[in-house]
């Protein structure tokens, strides 16, 4: 059985979305700026009005609270948000055990959330959801504004954490080379369609 099953998902951009994600499975979306990847993934998440039926784990969403939902269903947006002063308020309990991994310190908690910059957001916004333990992760360009170095730390702390919860990972990235690195499929949205597209060499012959 699938962990997370889509069945005919419908917003105002798009309309008959079908797809499935297994457990441990990082699947890449990609597609033209503007084909409605980022309301495709606030959809999934229920933050926007959609329609048609979406399970986790063999249960429909409708069975299921919104809060606890977006909590299992953690959506990463492009834009990350910071309401309080301090990094350390955004965590639960005040910390989270993936910032080493993202390449902080501790003393990261008691930074100013003002002061951070965008790949900062971007990483630590990563680490927040992350603390949810979530069992599906919707990630809308989590490395876009990161150098070599913090992207590698992005695509190995994601895949590992896929690997240790058993869970699943919908990505949307435009970078060929990213999707040969952390891809098991790719699914390519435009013009209204979800289609699978093949990775490497057979990607350029379809």
């Amino acid at each position: 059985m699938s962990l997370f099953k889509v069945v005919h998902l419908s917003h105002v951009d798009a309309v008959d979305l079908s797809f499935t994600l297994s457990e441990s499975e990082l699947v890449c979306l990609s597609g033209p700026s503007g084909s409605g990847k980022t309301l495709m993934l606030r959809s999934l998440a229920d933050l926007d009005v959609n329609q048609g039926s979406v399970y986790l784990d063999g249960v429909e969403r409708a069975e299921i609270e919104p809060t606890e939902w977006r909590r299992r269903v953690g959506y990463l947006p492009a834009e990350s948000r910071w309401w309080a002063e301090t990094v350390g308020e955004h965590f639960p309990h005040g910390q989270s055990k993936f910032l080493s991994e993202l390449g902080f310190e501790g003393d990261v908690l008691g930074w100013q959330a003002e002061r951070l910059s965008s790949g900062e957001r971007q990483r630590l916004a990563l680490g927040r959801l992350l603390s949810n333990q979530p069992q599906i992760l919707l990630l809308d360009e989590p490395t876009a504004n990161l150098d070599p170095k913090n992207t590698q730390r992005v695509e190995r702390l994601v895949t590992h954490y896929l690997g240790r919860q058993r869970a699943a990972c919908l990505w949307v990235t435009h970078a060929t080379e990213q999707i040969e690195r952390i891809a098991s499929r790719v699914l390519y949205l435009d013009s209204h369609e979800l289609v699978a597209r093949p990775k490497g060499p057979e990607r350029e012959q379809a």
